[in-house]
């Protein structure tokens, strides 16, 4: 049983109840919190020792991490970050001085974004560190953006490059918070989700909760120079285009919207963001799954991103 064949089963009979505008199945839940115009953004994400990080990661990139993972998630719904808890799991044997460094690059991302960090507990981890963070943000009302609006004819749009993220950039990477707020004020965005697993298996939780498919242009995909590089000198598993498909952790905003506003959005986008890639990478169609063109034609696309447990 993969990861998520795991999640379909442990949410088919969740408890719930007023508030809950938005539950399991997005990058953030919705919450109703009474305010007149605002809506409450509730995420919580974890990294894992030998999963995420590895034991000669610099510490304060682990803490960045943590909580930008987080982050990236608030961005997706369109949504500002507002405070976050961390949970800590330590093996006996710890250095005090590594750990106040994981606090202190988690801290800088933190202050960077005016996110508060309120609290949170440490307790024993037998084999391995790893660090949760729960953390709550607001959105206006009405206008999180959701897995479940892509529609028949829309243009799929990504931000930055993808794949090769092992190369660094899965420990650097900036949330596009900025970014995805200006596209819900200037845009009637469809559907939006962050890219933590693949651009493969990502798009195909736009497609499942939007009952749609995607046809997706080979040449239009923005693969990474990491990924482009490591293939050239045979360093990589696996060819740079796979990579951009399956890699994972690029955390870039993978969206959709009405064709007709296709041009209009890559004009301004330029204007507003002119060191940040955005591609046009295909078109949301009627049916399942997903096609990719290239010079050969249209196939069926097998690849998927990256997925626990399998």
């Amino acid at each position: 049983m993969n990861e998520f064949e795991l999640i379909r089963r442990l949410t088919q009979s969740l408890p719930t109840n007023e508030s809950v505008v938005t539950g399991a199945g997005d990058d953030c839940a919705v919450l109703e919190i009474g305010a007149a115009d605002r809506q409450l953004l509730f995420k919580t994400d974890a990294v894992v020792e030998g999963i995420h990080f590895t034991p000669d990661t610099p510490p304060e990139k682990i803490g960045r991490k943590a909580l930008a993972r987080c982050l990236s998630d608030i961005a997706a719904m369109a949504g500002t970050p507002t405070a976050a808890l961390v949970t800590l799991g330590l093996p006996k044997q710890f250095e005090v001085d590594r750990i106040e460094k994981i606090y202190k690059g988690l801290n800088e991302l933190a202050r960077q974004h005016a996110v508060a960090v309120v609290g949170g507990e440490t307790t024993s981890s037998p084999e391995r560190m790893w660090i949760s963070i729960a953390l709550i943000g607001s959105v206006t009302r009405g206008k999180a953006l959701l897995r479940s609006g892509a529609q028949a004819g829309d243009a799929i749009f990504v931000t930055g490059e993808l794949g090769g993220s092992l190369g660094g950039r899965h420990l650097d990477f900036e949330p596009r918070l900025a970014e995805a707020r200006w596209l819900a004020e200037q845009f009637p965005v469809h559907a939006m989700m962050d890219l933590s697993d693949g651009l493969a298996g990502d798009l195909r939780h736009i497609l499942k909760a939007s009952g749609v498919g995607a046809e997706l242009l080979k040449r239009a995909v923005p693969v990474s120079r990491e990924a482009k590089l490591k293939a050239k000198t045979g360093d990589a598993a696996k060819p740079a285009f796979v990579a951009a498909l399956t890699d994972g952790e690029d955390f870039e905003l993978l969206f959709t919207l009405a064709a007709k506003q296709a041009v209009p959005l890559a004009d301004a986008w330029r204007q507003k963001f002119p060191e940040l890639k955005l591609s046009c990478i295909g078109k949301i169609i009627a049916g399942e799954g997903i096609k990719l063109r290239d010079e050969t034609g249209v196939r069926q696309l097998t690849a998927h991103g990256y997925v626990h447990f399998s």
